[in-house]
Order: structure tokens, then sequence, then C-alpha cells
């Protein structure tokens, strides 16, 4: 709008004013910059292409090379030329430069007629003037965007923060309260359930000769009263998690390692061969890693039929490929992961991604399982 209205003042300025310079030669340069404008300078502001700034910045220089030579009383337009130099530049070297290539070529034409006597040293004088002014303002325009661009960085810091502390905090909830129906399960269903087996089999040993019928129907209650003992101590197991608080990731699995193989009788090695320096991640990716590895153990413990089950722990590549990897595989029966269908690893699955990782289950019938859970590395 601003560039149209005072190109537009420029050439009713020409058509109305006596200038010895033939008027082709002082709208030609206008439609040129015109031009350029629309189809360099303007797409440039949206999209920050240097290439096409640099293309309407030396355009403009050179229409104000001819426009200071024919008519100095032009340079007016030096209030549009400074300013869009400095919108159009991404650093203050190029700022400078440019500010200074526009200036050089607006003065000569005023410092030739200036030393023929045509032009009063009023008129170079202004020009410089005019470039003090466009330095000054484009200093204070770069500081502004950098304290702008601090600021933005630090409110991105803040929501980041703010969403850390969110997510803790709700997990700090779901914890408590998974803590809270572990014991519930263990003082009520699980606590049931061993008082159904030992009367099963009271019950039993103070059965009659004879009494088959009775005594079969009696190891059957036992049978499936264990049965829903098993499933009991898994929940509480899945439920009461393992403590990350004044541990490390790696110390964490390991104590879980230790309790699932002394619940179970189940062999459980723990590889760290492949952590190459260590983890640093977040709280929130670290509760991740390890609910991920507490999900597949119980699975091994409910449906696997293993015999030794191996956690490991990874933290490879570089930069943003570098990614952290708790895997956890066993020797089992497997399944087919395509026509699976379970809520644990489903709900695994919504927390991994909740951070930006992923989920692989790896798996067919006979040949074991192995569940990937990776997060992004630091």
């Amino acid at each position: 709008m601003v560039f149209a209205l005072l190109v537009t003042i420029a050439v009713v300025t020409i058509a109305l004013s006596p200038f010895e310079a033939p008027l082709a030669v002082l709208l030609v340069p206008l439609g040129v910059l015109a031009a350029a404008y629309a189809l360099l300078g303007a797409p440039a502001l949206v999209t920050r292409d240097e290439r096409r700034a640099s293309a309407y910045l030396a355009v403009l220089v050179l229409v104000f090379g001819v426009l200071a030579w024919f008519e100095p009383s032009l340079l007016f337009l030096l209030f549009l030329g400074y300013a869009q130099v400095w919108f159009l530049s991404e650093t203050v070297t190029r700022g400078v430069l440019w500010t200074l290539a526009l200036a050089t070529a607006s003065t000569v034409g005023p410092f030739v007629s200036w030393t023929r006597g045509d032009e009063p040293l009023s008129g170079p004088a202004q020009t410089l003037v005019g470039l003090t002014f466009s330095l000054a303002m484009g200093f204070w325009i770069f500081q502004v965007l950098e304290q702008s661009r601090q600021r933005a960085l630090l409110i991105r810091a803040l929501e980041r923060t703010r969403a850390e502390l969110a997510t803790a905090e709700r997990e700090r909830g779901v914890l408590a309260e998974r803590e809270r129906l572990a014991r519930e399960v263990h003082d009520t269903l699980a606590q049931g359930y061993t008082s159904i087996v030992v009367l099963a089999q009271t019950a039993a040993a103070q059965l009659p000769e004879g009494a088959d019928a009775a005594r079969d129907r009696l190891a059957l209650i036992e049978e499936v009263a264990r049965d829903n003992l098993q499933e009991a101590r898994a929940v509480v197991a899945a439920f009461a998690p393992v403590a990350l608080e004044g541990s490390t990731l790696v110390e964490a699995l390991a104590r879980l390692a230790e309790r699932f193989g002394r619940e179970t009788g189940l062999a459980v090695r723990v590889d760290t061969s492949a952590l190459d320096g260590g983890v640093a991640l977040r709280r929130d990716e670290e509760v991740v890693l390890l609910r991920g590895a507490q999900e597949a153990l119980t699975n091994v413990r409910r449906h696997a039929d293993a015999s030794s089950v191996a956690i490991r722990i990874s933290a490879v590549g570089e930069g943003d490929a570098r990614h952290v990897s708790v895997h956890v595989e066993d020797d089992g029966v497997g399944f087919d992961p395509a026509h699976a269908r379970g809520s644990g690893l489903d709900g695994l699955r919504g927390r991994v991604v909740s951070v930006g990782g992923e989920l692989d289950v790896a798996s067919s019938p006979g040949a074991g399982t192995r569940v990937t859970v990776r997060v992004p590395g630091p």
C-alpha cells in the first residue's frame, strides 16, 4: 500500500512538473521498479527467498541510480527504498551493504551535479543524512527482531516445560491410582483366590473314599482358582511399578527383571552392551520405557510359556536420528501380531506415541516374541 502510494505520487510529480529530462527516462525506471516489486520484492517478503530479495534490491539500486542522475528531486522515494532494504535483508551485514549500495547510487548523480554547479551541496548531504538515518533504523529493527526472537524462544521453552510438568503430574496421578488398584487387587481378589485354593484342598482331603465325583469338582475349583490367582498376581505386578525415583532407568529395569525372575522362576538377563555411553532422558520418556518393559513382561507371564527372557537397552544414532530403546525378548510360544488384540499393548502404544516414540512387536507362532519400545534420544 505504501509502495503504491509513493510510486503514484512520484508519477504525478513527474507528469505535473516541468522536468528537463524526458518523461520516458523517468517513468520507465518507475515502471521497472513496480514490476520488480510485484514479481520479486513482494514474494520475497512473504517467502524470505534470498535470491528474489537480492534480485529486487539490485533493481532498486539501479532504478535509484537512474532517478538520482536525471532528477534528484525524486529521491524522496529513498524513504521507501531504505525501509525495503532492511525488511528484505536477513542479516545486519546484508542490510548495511545494500544500504551503502543504495546510498552510493543515489549520491553519484547529485554529487556530479554539484561539481558542475547545477546542484547545491545540500542534495548529496541530504542523501548522506538519509543513509545515517537508515543505518540507525536498520540496527534498531534488527535489535527489536532479535529481542522478539529471544522472547519467542523463551515462550516456547516455557510452554514445553509447562507441558512436561503437566505430563509428569498426570503420570504421577496415574501411577498413584495404579498402585492403589494393585493394593486393592492384592488385598481382595488375590487373597480370596488363595483362600479358595486352600479351602478346596482342605475339602478334598476330608472327602470319604469313593467320592470321586466330588473330588474332581474340588480339583476343578482349585484349578480355576489357581488360574485366576495367577491372573490377579499378574495384574498386581503390572499395576505396582518399579519406582524411578532416586535411581537410573537401567537400575530400575534391573530391579524389575530381578523381581520378575524371583516371582516366575524364569531366567531373566539384562543386556546393556549397546547402551553407547548411557542415557539422559526426560522423566516421562524413562517412564514410558519402564512401562513398556513391564507390559512386555506381564504378557510373558500370562501367555508366553517361556523359559528365558532378555531385556536389552540400547542408545544408538547421532543428532536427530538418535534414539533409546528397550527390547524385551522371550523364547515362548509366540503369536501372530496381525490377529492379536490386547488393551495392554494398545494403551502402551498410545503412551509411547505421546512422547514421540514408537512401539514394535515382532513375533510368530513358535518363535518367541520381541517387544521394542523406542523414544527419541537426547
